[in-house]
């Protein structure tokens, strides 16, 4: 008998656990007790942890850690922009480190973390908030369809 393992165009459900170099945790499935189902190859995985989960069991757990480049990219330093303050609502906190959606000009929304405010102008960092970080994962196939 032949053991399935996930490849491309596989639905799988997995638990995951995400630490930083320095060992603090940025996400776990397991507490949330929300197991993540995705679709092999339809881009709703980070590029490396798709290739790292590939050829995997139902059952098996692999730990891995993916090199900023195979996460969400590095970062850059130039990815930032400056917009007037009377853009968004008078109630939202705009202090420096909150995280603000903000729409692309596609009309995709991102996350942009809030470097500098002033009273009249907000500064946004708009690298992913995990860009340049180096992650590794501990993850759990729980089933492959």
């Amino acid at each position: 008998m032949t053991t399935k393992t996930v490849g491309a165009g596989d639905t799988i459900t997995l638990h995951y656990k995400g630490t930083l170099t320095d060992g603090s945790e940025f996400d776990n499935s397991y507490e949330r007790e929300e197991p993540m189902t995705v679709t092999m190859g339809h881009g709703q995985l980070i590029p490396g942890f798709e290739t790292e989960v590939e050829g995997m069991e139902k059952g098996e757990t692999k730990t891995f850690t993916l090199a900023s480049k195979d996460a969400y990219g590095d970062w850059f330093p130039d990815r930032k922009t400056t917009m007037t303050r009377d853009v968004f609502p008078d109630d939202l906190e705009l202090n420096e480190g909150t995280k603000v959606p903000l729409r692309a000009p596609d009309g995709n929304t991102f996350v942009a973390t809030v470097t500098e405010a002033s009273e009249t102008d907000v500064t946004f960092d708009l690298n992913h908030p995990m860009a340049g970080k180096d992650l590794t994962f501990e993850v759990n196939i729980i089933n492959i369809d």
